[in-house]
């Protein structure tokens, strides 16, 4: 692996970052509402999966446990 000096690396680390394209607010904004929206929707969807498996654990203890 070939070796380059301390200022070579410094340049070319400065090249790579003006190729950056960085995010516009507008964009940050609507991706960070989306993410809300759909850690939401994932939620609210575990909560009526775990729901309905304590409802029917529930109905099925009840019916064999004679409680």
């Amino acid at each position: 692996m070939a070796t380059t000096n301390p200022l070579t690396f410094i340049q070319q680390v400065r090249a790579e970052v003006a190729k950056i394209v960085w995010p516009t607010r507008r964009e940050v904004t609507l991706t960070s509402i989306m993410v809300f929206i759909m850690a939401s929707l994932t939620a609210v969807f575990f909560a009526l999966v775990d729901l309905a498996i304590r409802s029917g654990l529930t109905g099925i203890l009840t019916y064999f446990g004679g409680s």
